[in-house]
């Protein structure tokens, strides 16, 4: 598993929010100097392809140990497949917020095509809050869980991640509550219940309703005999 890892101060949200908040003179000249803001930026509006990552791993906040004093937010996350580029760590709103925990969602731009799921991948991303910030905590978003740390400086993991699929292929598909085949060994099962929540599975009689792109949806292609043959992020 590799980790990539970008620093998030995009000149453009840090414009839209201290112009909103007045939090600081001139975002360009923030970004240019490695300046952070005492105010979370606007939603992100950009026109990549950009999608929540799968799973937050875990939430750090790192102070520095020499003044003045600093705030780092660190996260590592992870995304469903190789590929994924430029993670970065977007504040859900404007405003500070009343409970003073900053809401925040980890995005990164996404693989155009679908992928055979071959593992998981790990990103990290990082957010500097300036000094005096009026934040108590931090809540990051992926497409499919959360992760909250109200101690500053401070360290969370989240849940650990689902089955990844890597090797679903030529195993036999058990649906959730179903029993399993008589005389099947666990490891040449997939359950439903250890798969992601947004998982796809696809039948041999079944439509497909839909086929617009999801890089979080895993699709597992069945065949007659509840086997699979095909394991895809798509």
């Amino acid at each position: 598993m590799t980790t990539k890892l970008l620093i998030t101060t995009p000149a453009l949200l840090l414009s839209i929010a201290l112009a909103s908040t007045g939090l600081a003179q001139n975002a360009e000249q923030g970004r240019d100097q490695g300046q952070s803001v005492s105010g979370p930026p606007a939603a992100h509006t950009s026109s990549e392809a950009s999608a929540p990552v799968l799973h937050i791993k875990s939430v750090e906040i790192i102070r520095s140990a020499h003044p003045p004093v600093m705030d780092i937010i660190r996260v590592r996350g992870i995304v469903s497949t190789a590929g994924w580029e430029e993670a970065e760590l977007i504040p859900l709103s404007r405003a500070v917020p009343a409970d003073g925990i900053l809401e925040m969602i980890m995005v990164a731009r996404a693989p155009s095509e679908a992928a055979d799921a071959k593992g998981f991948e790990e990103v990290e991303a990082i957010f500097p809050l300036e000094t005096n910030h009026p934040f108590k905590g931090v809540n990051v978003h992926s497409a499919s869980d959360s992760v909250s740390l109200t101690q500053l400086p401070g360290y969370a993991e989240g849940k650990p991640s689902a089955e990844d699929c890597n090797k679903c292929v030529g195993k036999t598909f058990v649906a959730k509550g179903a029993a399993a085949p008589a005389g099947k060994p666990a490891a040449d099962l997939v359950r439903e219940e250890q798969l992601p929540t947004a998982t796809r599975i696809v039948r041999p009689s079944e439509g497909i309703p839909s086929a617009d792109s999801n890089p979080n949806r895993l699709t597992l292609i069945l065949n007659k005999d509840g086997k699979i043959t095909a394991a895809v992020w798509d």
